[in-house]
């Protein structure tokens, strides 16, 4: 389907993740369980927490000065990610989407740094 769709609806989704199908074993009722969803809640919570206190909003919402305080790159990786959109064609919606779903990313995991 993602054939079927055009570069610029592409560029305004965040993420595109691909889901393998869990082998069977996986299924049984005795398989060893996932993150409960009340974990997760708690995680989402917390990082929407943090998220406030830092920008006064969540990340998807903060402006450009704001963002760009909250996603201080290391050289290093800031090197990585000009070259990641140099080589992929990246618009600079994309960087900036990518710079948001990193610090999202950090805020769940409870990092202060990207």
């Amino acid at each position: 389907y993602r054939g079927r769709i055009s570069g610029p609806l592409l560029d305004r989704i965040d993420l595109h993740v691909h889901v393998p199908r869990l082998p069977p074993s996986q299924l049984r009722p005795d398989a060893m369980p996932g993150e409960p969803t009340a974990r997760v809640r708690e995680r989402v919570l917390e990082a929407r927490a943090r998220q406030l206190h830092r920008a006064g909003e969540v990340n998807a919402r903060v402006g450009a000065a704001a963002l760009a305080d909250a996603c201080r790159l290391a050289p290093a990786d800031q090197d990585l990610l000009e070259q990641a959109v140099e080589r992929l064609q990246l618009s600079a919606r994309s960087m900036t989407r990518i710079l948001r779903v990193a610090r999202t990313s950090a805020d769940l995991a409870g990092d202060a740094a990207i």
